[in-house]
């Protein structure tokens, strides 16, 4: 019998936390919360998630990215989804589209809010699959 995979959700919206808890357990995975990047690094001292999905703006608005640092230095082959609402928040286009902006932003996949389950299912399954992760 195989364990279940561990997915980190962290994101200080309890009402997304909760929403995402229910449908990644539904689809038979493991799941564990952080309502703040501070509380995440405090959770990755006795964990280590399978994969983590982080919200980019959360006490901080830099937050998000400043976990993933930290994800990548502690736990090199966690992927990490980062959910940004940076677009619709401010009105500013924002992704990863150049090589540079890909070199200091450490997520695997950046993904814009709101996000259907079953894109952001897609990308946990296609990350999980890759050899190395």
């Amino acid at each position: 019998m195989s364990m279940k995979k561990t997915i980190m959700v962290v994101d200080d919206d309890v009402d997304y936390r909760f929403q995402q808890r229910v449908q990644l357990e539904a689809a038979g995975y493991a799941v564990v919360e952080a309502d703040s990047g501070e509380h995440a690094m405090e959770v990755l001292e006795t964990v280590r998630p399978d994969l983590a999905v982080l919200d980019l703006m959360m006490e901080e608005m830099d937050a998000g990215f400043t976990l993933c640092y930290y994800i990548k230095k502690k736990y090199p082959e966690v992927p990490i989804i980062l959910a940004t609402a940076v677009t619709r928040e401010t009105g500013l286009e924002f992704d990863a589209a150049t090589s540079e902006e890909r070199s200091w932003i450490k997520a695997d996949v950046l993904l814009a809010k709101p996000i259907r389950f079953d894109q952001l299912r897609r990308e946990i399954e296609r990350l999980l699959e890759t050899p190395g992760h």
